[in-house]
């Protein structure tokens, strides 16, 4: 059994520094995967359960697991923009990634706002895949997404209901996966999360 390192550093973003941390698997990655955390004005960040859980995931994968707080939050410099500045700290992380890691197309994720943050970047980044958990739709824009995206829901959600997420994802016949029971914090169902995650990436 591998033991995980996480890598703390601070990349200079639009707003400032941001706080990144980074679990590398060495030698044998295939890659890396970034990952955006829920809401910062209600708590997010990246140390946020479901997001460690994705790193966990992205980690099993052989990938570098990209994790960081978007600013304002944490040791990240700035104010929270209610998403367009949060998009330039996703692409200023993406930037360190390529940097780092090269030209490999990443895996983008995201939970709740973090699914907008990730789902929006993707349509400027060629992303192998995306991973969109309890996604913010009708509070945030989300259009389209690319066919290879894996959509995850909590039947219980009370903070963004099922059927907002279905309406929203049937013209583009996006298949999303419920979780029965999981409220939008997937307490109880976090290790079954990221056992779909890993049959999903591993595709």
């Amino acid at each position: 059994m591998r033991s995980r390192t996480n890598e703390k550093i601070h990349i200079e973003g639009p707003a400032g520094q941001l706080e990144v941390v980074v679990t590398d698997p060495g030698e044998n990655r295939g890659g890396y995967a970034i990952i955006a955390h829920p809401h910062p004005l209600y708590g997010g960040t990246l140390e946020n359960k479901v997001v460690q859980t994705l790193a966990k995931a992205m980690y099993s994968l052989e990938l570098a697991a990209i994790r960081f707080n978007f600013r304002g939050v944490g040791e990240s410099d700035g104010v929270f923009d209610e998403g367009p500045g949060e998009l330039e700290d996703f692409l200023s992380v993406a930037a360190f990634a390529r940097s780092r890691y090269g030209d490999t197309a990443p895996l983008l994720a995201g939970f709740s706002f973090g699914s907008y943050i990730a789902a929006t970047a993707a349509q400027q980044l060629q992303s192998r895949q995306l991973v969109l958990i309890a996604p913010a739709v009708g509070r945030f824009p989300l259009g389209e997404v690319p066919k290879q995206t894996l959509v995850v829901h909590g039947e219980e959600d009370d903070v963004v209901p099922l059927a907002d997420v279905l309406e929203w994802a049937r013209p583009q016949q996006l298949p999303v996966t419920v979780f029965p029971g999981a409220g939008h914090f997937f307490h109880g169902a976090l290790v079954d999360l990221q056992n779909l995650v890993l049959r999903f990436c591993r595709q």
